[in-house]
């Protein structure tokens, strides 16, 4: 087992380093200071493919039945506030969260539309903007022993790359992403497992000689970024190979069975338990797959969105309201942040598909779901027109999104970096949402 010294001495870290980020790591403890009051976790359920807000979060009874669709609106644990009455669990617990019922978004497209909402800033092809789990990553340096930011499933669209990674700040600050599925049986993750008779001696070995073949790099420029990336990841990946918290950290099995029910024994639901599981082992942030496959892309309901709703709703009221609970009952809710969103919402009016009716892409208005730390909970931000097509007061942008998570995170907005020759900043627009804070 490699021992906290055996490990800084392999990797050779020293005060007067440079990171990767170009900070010295007193600069890096000084960011880190920013949230040390009371850092905050980030728990990021991803409704890829886009969730319909008429039928979940803004309802719209008194429409006509082509827009209102097949649900109505029940009270919910807070004054004044109402869900869908497929989210009987989530009405329970309204108070543990708060909606925005007025986000718009840049696209109307997947690809550019899950960059929007996981980077705050719209898709540059040759330029990509990193995730706010990244930044994270960048900004605050992590003390233990497990990968600052995880995916849990791949939040991929078959036609586009996937959103969310370290962009132009360089692969090391990219999740960890576990494919495996959190409710198979016997689901373990082994990736980073040292084999059997690979000492510390071995590991130091294999880093030195990775070390060497950078050496062949032909341009110096690549090298240099190449080697730094590859150095952080690397020591990521040796953090993993000998923590037994990270590796305890992914046993589900230790957990009460009447607990794993709650969450809903899908993927889904135990994806949502094993992000509470890996906040509590110190990652920072955590997005999850929120969906399970129905023959649809995701949340992409252009047909039969009612058939298919009927699958998904009772597997996002299950397993949100667990987690909110569950956090709750251990004391972590006000420290880690529970988002659940998509790239955009639904259309108004449902269309006449032959499979059955559906809802297409809608980007103009949608809603969004905030919780936990940092968040005032139990309230609603902005409103939409009777339709919900529109956003009638209180609009909110996907960078004022952004801008919200990386005032809860401390994270530093206007911090430049230069990548390919360009300055970029990290979120050039967008301000918090102060109603929230």
């Amino acid at each position: 087992m490699m021992n906290r010294r055996e490990f800084f001495r392999m990797g050779g870290l020293t005060l007067g380093a440079i990171s990767p980020l170009g900070l010295s790591l007193p600069e890096v403890l000084a960011n880190e200071a920013l949230s040390a009051g009371r850092q905050i976790n980030v728990i990021f359920m991803f409704l890829q493919g886009g969730a319909s807000q008429l039928d979940m979060y803004d309802l719209k009874p008194d429409a006509p039945l082509e827009i209102r669709g097949n649900y109505h609106p029940i009270p919910t644990n807070v004054p004044g506030i109402q869900l869908s009455d497929r989210l009987p669990k989530l009405a329970k617990c309204a108070d543990k969260f708060s909606l925005i019922r007025s986000m718009h978004s840049y696209a109307n497209d997947h690809g550019a539309g899950d960059v929007d909402i996981m980077c705050g800033s719209p898709r540059d092809k040759n330029m990509q903007a990193p995730g706010i789990g990244a930044v994270l990553s960048k900004q605050q340096r992590q003390l233990a022993p497990v990968p600052p930011f995880v995916h849990l499933g791949d939040m991929k669209h078959p036609r586009h790359s996937a959103p969310g990674y370290g962009g132009y700040l360089g692969n090391a600050y990219d999740p960890f992403l576990v494919t495996q599925d959190a409710n198979s049986p016997g689901f373990s993750i082994n990736t980073f497992d040292v084999p059997d008779k690979v000492d510390v001696t071995r590991l130091g070995g294999r880093k030195r000689l990775l070390r060497s073949l950078d050496l062949f790099q032909s341009d110096q420029e690549t090298k240099f970024e190449f080697a730094r990336t590859h150095d952080l990841f690397t020591e990521k990946a040796l953090g993993l190979a000998t923590s037994p918290k990270a590796k305890k950290a992914f046993d589900l099995s230790s957990e009460p069975s009447k607990l794993r029910d709650a969450y809903g024994r899908n993927q889904v639901g135990q994806g949502m338990l094993l992000a509470r599981r890996l906040v509590e082992a110190g990652v920072r942030f955590v997005t999850i797959q929120g969906y399970v496959d129905t023959g649809i892309y995701a949340w992409d309901h252009h047909w039969g969105i009612f058939d298919h709703l009927e699958t998904q709703l009772p597997i996002y009221d299950a397993s949100y309201s667990a987690l909110l609970n569950d956090l709750d009952d251990r004391g972590l809710l006000e420290t880690t942040l529970v988002i659940t969103a998509g790239e955009f919402g639904r259309t108004p009016r449902l269309n006449d598909h032959k499979r059955g009716p559906g809802r297409d892409h809608w980007s103009s208005c949608f809603s969004l779901t905030m919780g936990g730390g940092g968040i005032k909970t139990g309230m609603v931000v902005g409103e939409s027109d009777k339709y919900a097509a529109t956003p009638t007061d209180r609009p909110v942008s996907v960078a004022d999104f952004a801008a919200t998570v990386y005032h809860v995170l401390g994270l530093d907005p206007t911090a430049e970096v230069i990548a390919k020759g360009r300055r970029m900043k990290m979120l050039p627009e967008g301000s918090p949402v102060r109603e929230l804070l």
